[in-house]
């Protein structure tokens, strides 16, 4: 499962959501907005700006397709 840590208004996370969707790829997403306990999570992991995505052991942030790619 892609776990997606999303924020509102946030250009680079819609991408990433569309394209997700776009190649049928189930994911959970968790908006730190609205759930802002995950900040911390977040921060611990070592990012510090959204969207990063996490599978198993491998976890990036911003929109890249061709990581993206690679989790599917």
């Amino acid at each position: 499962m892609v776990t997606v840590f999303s924020k509102n208004n946030c250009m680079q996370c819609n991408m990433v959501k569309k394209w997700l969707v776009d190649k049928a790829v189930q994911f959970k997403e968790i908006n730190i907005d609205d759930e802002p306990q995950y900040i911390d999570h977040v921060k611990e992991m070592g990012f510090m700006a959204a969207p990063i995505i996490v599978k198993d052991n491998v976890s990036f942030s911003g929109f890249r397709p061709a990581e993206l790619a690679k989790l599917i």
